[in-house]
């Protein structure tokens, strides 16, 4: 059954002046993140989406 996203909240908090933190700013190797696979596959399909 597919799911299918009707909203998304995006909440980042941002600090000048700190150091990144070094696991938030370096990926490990691909496939490691699946937040980050699941976000970049998301935003492909509203690109296409936006091309029709």
């Amino acid at each position: 059954m597919p799911i299918e996203i009707k909203e998304l909240h995006i909440k980042i908090n941002v600090s000048e002046g700190s150091k990144p933190n070094s696991s938030a700013s370096a990926p490990k190797s691909k496939g490691e993140d699946p937040v980050a696979e699941c976000v970049e596959q998301v935003m492909k399909i509203i690109e296409r989406k936006k091309e029709r």
